[in-house]
């Protein structure tokens, strides 16, 4: 069977209708796909031929699954101070209060955690810098800016379609992106959607915003929300409409704990509403590499900071 037919067989595997900004992705095979998942065990140069082909790729445990429960249960323990998580309940679980919680409270505890050691050291271990190393074909460097998110269900809040590089304009455009779900993220609980094959969308796109961007300075010309750029520097808001506009699916994912996405700045993907029915909270981090001989973003030199316009 090809990775298409698998792909589309596994599509009534999703236990709900995805939800994203307000919008309904469609159930239909022509416009809902799989992620396809890759061991490894196949080795670094064949993991960069699938990267450079599809734009991602979805290794499948790569990280040791306990330490990535551990480290869930470290940051929920944390944020549990701040009421978002259902009394008695075991923290790395992540199961969100019936009741309401101060929200003004956990965002200050979560940007405490971001310039943790241990946030460091989880982003920072050895099996994923040693990777990266081989992946980028010399010293890898980890960017300080390094994004730890948690998202309720229930909540309308979903991430509209973007590619990396409108956020990372000021150094090379050879960034990959890791994004890290920390913890198993059942579809139902919104993680990152892909456009299939976007990467080479994302290119045009940048090519094109270049070009508009002739004019302005230098500052302006690297910033996400400059006067040539949407809303945020979104591609949209409507991923039902980038399905039918672009003649693509959105590829989603069961995703476990272990599991790691590469994927490309130029790839087109979003994220949707947490409908967890058992409550459980979204928790996750992205965080870029790139070859420490290549220019670096300077802005990307500080710690994430909510509404840092980045």
């Amino acid at each position: 069977m090809s990775q298409t037919a698998v792909a589309q067989s596994n599509i009534s595997a999703s236990p709900i209708a995805l939800v994203a900004n307000g919008k309904t992705l469609s159930t239909a095979q022509k416009r809902l796909g799989r992620l396809e998942p890759t061991d490894p065990a196949i080795g670094i140069e064949a993991i960069r031929r699938l990267y450079e082909e599809h734009g991602y790729v979805w290794l499948k445990g790569f990280l040791k699954r306990k330490d990535v429960v551990d480290f869930r249960g470290w940051v929920f323990g944390h944020l549990a101070e701040t009421g978002l998580l259902e009394k008695g309940t075991d923290p790395s679980l992540g199961i969100a209060t019936p009741e309401g919680f101060d929200k003004a409270k956990s965002d200050k505890k979560l940007m405490s955690l971001v310039r943790s050691v241990s946030f460091e050291g989880f982003c920072s271990q050895r099996r994923l810098s040693t990777f990266m190393d081989g992946f980028l074909a010399g010293v890898s460097y980890l960017h300080k800016r390094k994004i730890l998110r948690f998202t309720q269900p229930g909540t309308p809040a979903a991430t509209p379609a973007h590619y990396d590089l409108v956020y990372l304009r000021g150094g090379t455009s050879r960034i990959v992106t890791a994004w890290i779900p920390v913890g198993d993220t059942a579809i139902d609980m919104g993680g990152l959607v892909y456009l299939e094959g976007s990467h080479d969308i994302g290119a045009r796109m940048e090519a094109e915003f270049a070009e508009k961007n002739n004019e302005l300075t230098p500052e302006e010309r690297v910033s996400a929300f400059n006067r040539n750029m949407t809303e945020g520097g979104w591609v949209s808001k409507d991923l039902p409409d980038m399905a039918e506009r672009f003649d693509r699916r959105w590829l989603i994912a069961d995703y476990e704990a272990g599991d790691i996405v590469l994927h490309s700045p130029f790839m087109i993907h979003a994220s949707t509403a947490n409908q967890s029915a058992s409550r459980h909270v979204r928790l996750s981090t992205d965080i870029r590499f790139q070859n420490v001989d290549d220019e670096i973003d300077v802005r990307w030199n500080n710690h994430y900071t909510l509404n840092d316009m980045l």
